[in-house]
């Protein structure tokens, strides 16, 4: 019975293997890039190792700090920030499912178009519930993010002031404890827009499976050269002791 069922299920004939194909290397080159950069850790240093380096400095500058108002104030900006994206992922969640009731009216422009290939209905719905899911993916990243953040602001309350009578080794573990939540905080955001950016290349499946292609090297590549090799890198890590 079950494989019965497993075989009435079938792609659309305009579905071809180069769009699988196309979709496989899109969602391969993002996981990769992911791991990629988590395994360079200590061969390259990467911009986003390096502000993590610093949210660890300034995790230690409060503890010197009895007036921690500039400390609550970064966090809430940061914490600001995450929120403005999360907002931005569910109206573009809005935008992809009110192109989905609309896909009649969108095949009809594309197919006026001189690049554009006419999909069927089926075929479109499908490229739209995966940029769909990718805004979703974004949105939970950014929302834990918040709510990570938030937490954050609590582990920097918490830190003992100088004259709380707590010891220094009391002091540094609120500290790294402070830090340590606002690096996670900081990675899950970093993943929300990379799935922006990712969503961006995605939109180039509409035109076609060699364009998907395309546009997933491009979007890797800016975020590499954004990473390893921008001249803000270059800048910051000028005078550290870090790998180049």
């Amino acid at each position: 019975m079950a494989s019965q069922t497993l075989s009435t299920v079938s792609l659309p004939a305009d579905f071809s293997h180069l769009d699988l194909a196309a979709l496989i290397v899109f969602v391969a080159m993002w996981l990769g890039y992911g791991l990629a950069v988590g395994r360079m850790r200590g061969r390259r240093t990467s911009l986003s190792q390096f502000m993590n380096g610093q949210r660890e400095v300034w995790s230690r500058q409060i503890v010197t700090r009895d007036n921690r108002v500039v400390d609550t104030t970064i966090n809430a900006s940061l914490q600001n920030g995450t929120a403005f994206f999360a907002s931005t992922s569910l109206i573009a969640l809005g935008g992809v499912l009110t192109l989905s009731r609309s896909s009649d009216d969108v095949l009809t422009l594309f197919g006026a178009l001189p690049f554009g290939a006419v999909a069927s209905r089926v075929t479109w719905e499908i490229k739209v519930a995966g940029l769909a899911v990718v805004f979703v993916y974004a949105f939970f990243k950014f929302a834990w993010a918040y709510r990570l953040f938030n937490y954050g602001a609590i582990l920097i309350g918490a830190i003992p002031t100088k004259g709380s009578g707590a010891g220094e080794a009391e002091m540094e573990r609120a500290a790294r404890r402070a830090a340590a939540m606002n690096i996670a905080a900081g990675g899950h955001f970093a993943r929300g827009q990379r799935a922006f950016l990712f969503a961006l290349a995605y939109l180039g499946w509409f035109v076609g499976p060699w364009v998907l292609m395309a546009t997933t090297a491009g979007a890797v590549y800016v975020m590499w050269r954004r990473q390893f090799a921008s001249d803000i890198r270059a800048a910051l890590l000028a005078d550290e002791d870090m790998p180049l």
